[in-house]
């Protein structure tokens, strides 16, 4: 079949119809050299050239870009043009591509098709990660704390390998499966695996742009270290030592952090950074504006009884502790941020905190009768199969979702017996008038300090 002249678009390139035999070329009709080859069970877009030393023609050569039938038109015409501006400068794009001719290799070597700093084939780690942070973290509105976590893995974990070219770990991926059994020694193997999952969505990213990388993905060949999901959630027996052991942190600001992601299931990043504004006690939810996932998953979490005097109590502690940054942050504290900004307790003063919370919520849920589907839109959990689409979670929030987070949270205080009046810690805390109490005995502190300094 004959070559033909097109206008190289998604539309005009998914309309080409393969031959009966053979291959033929439809050339664009706007940048000359750039076309698609056509076969029986293929489209590949590419670009032909002549390289020339010193004005004179050394060698036609074709350059292949990408699959027509994975990649945009878009990517591949931008591609073609470095491609093309590489082969006008006699460099070859792909210098391991070169093909002998005689006595004219001298003119077109290896040193003189090396790639220029800016190059694609020179993109670098640094400039892959700044890339993908850019265009699919930020731009698709991804967490704070998932973006810090993929910045500690690559300019902590990866410091040294920022500046060498992602074609070097391509070819060598041996270094790659190093790398990992390095982390997996001085680190843990759940961060080493973790550094090679962001490694291998980076480099995914990146090949997207820059077609000569090798196909194989060099963080896929490692060796994963098993990983085991933590079983750290508390039964019904556990809640009531758990609740002496908060009742007993100085805090009072902290034991209303521990208690709410305790009713709620809430991840703990989300939840240090809930604003004011985002609680609404009309409506009876708080709203989680960029949860894990981003904006795209914001969500509100329905609010049992239990957990709207949990907030009353912080919001009041808030005025008296930290006035300025009340108005701010649901849980504030002195940080840089001004929330809490550090969730973690000693074992022996706290034993569960953060996730373990999370895993008591969603464990604690079947005894108290909630199904399985409405733990996990409690959590904000994606929901599997083709039925996800269809559900409406926020028509469920007002009656039915309510109703489910009251059933947790009378089932998780129904545990505790006559705890709150056989206990004084936990009175002066979840008792009658034990917030007042709590503010009061803080201003006497206060005002008694005051004299002592002032004597």
């Amino acid at each position: 079949m004959a070559d033909i002249r097109i206008l190289i678009n998604d539309k005009t390139v998914s309309d080409l119809k393969a031959p009966g035999s053979g291959q033929y070329r439809a050339r664009d009709t706007q940048l000359r050299g750039f076309h698609v080859i056509v076969g029986r069970r293929s489209k590949t877009f590419a670009v032909q050239g002549d390289l020339r030393k010193d004005g004179k023609r050394v060698a036609s050569i074709s350059v292949r870009i990408g699959d027509g039938e994975t990649m945009s038109t878009r990517e591949a015409r931008a591609t073609a043009k470095t491609y093309l501006a590489q082969i006008s400068k006699g460099k070859h794009p792909h210098p391991k591509d070169i093909p002998p001719h005689g006595n004219d290799t001298s003119l077109v070597n290896r040193n003189e098709a090396a790639r220029p700093d800016n190059a694609p084939e020179g993109v670098t780690l640094r400039q892959a990660w700044e890339r993908y942070c850019d265009a699919h973290l930020i731009r698709k509105g991804r967490s704070k704390g998932t973006i810090e976590g993929y910045r500690d893995h690559v300019e902590r974990l990866f410091r040294n390998w920022l500046d060498i070219p992602l074609r070097e770990l391509g070819d060598d991926p041996g270094k790659v499966i190093a790398k990992h059994d390095e982390i997996t020694n001085e680190h843990g193997p759940y961060i080493a695996n973790g550094s090679m999952r962001t490694l291998r969505a980076i480099y995914n990213h990146a090949r997207k742009a820059h077609r000569y990388l090798p196909a194989d993905n060099p963080a896929s060949v490692v060796d994963w270290n098993s990983e085991e999901r933590r079983n750290s959630a508390m039964g019904l027996g556990d809640l009531p030592n758990w609740f002496r052991q908060v009742a007993a942190l100085a805090n009072p600001i902290r034991r209303e952090y521990h208690l709410f992601s305790l009713l709620s299931g809430c991840r703990p990043t989300a939840l240090m950074e809930a604003k004011p504004k985002d609680l609404s006690l009309r409506r009876r939810v708080l709203h989680i504006p960029r949860p894990k996932g981003g904006a795209d998953h914001a969500f509100d979490i329905p609010l049992s009884r239990q957990m709207i005097s949990c907030l009353v109590r912080v919001i009041r502690f808030n005025r008296h502790c930290y006035p300025l940054q009340a108005n701010d942050w649901l849980f504030p504290a002195d940080s840089g941020s001004g929330h809490l900004a550090e969730q973690k307790e000693r074992r022996d003063v706290l034993a569960k905190w953060g996730n373990d919370l999370r895993q008591t919520f969603r464990t604690l849920a079947t005894p108290a009768g909630v199904s399985e589907f409405d733990a996990r839109l409690l959590m904000n959990h994606a929901i599997p199969g083709v039925n996800a689409g269809y559900i409406s979670r926020h028509k469920l929030l007002e009656d039915h979702l309510r109703a489910q987070q009251q059933a947790i949270s009378s089932t998780m205080f129904g545990a505790l017996g006559n705890l709150i009046a056989k206990e004084a810690a936990v009175r002066s805390w979840l008792g009658p008038r034990a917030t007042q109490q709590t503010i009061e005995a803080a201003k006497r502190d206060a005002d008694g300090e005051a004299l002592r300094r002032a004597a």
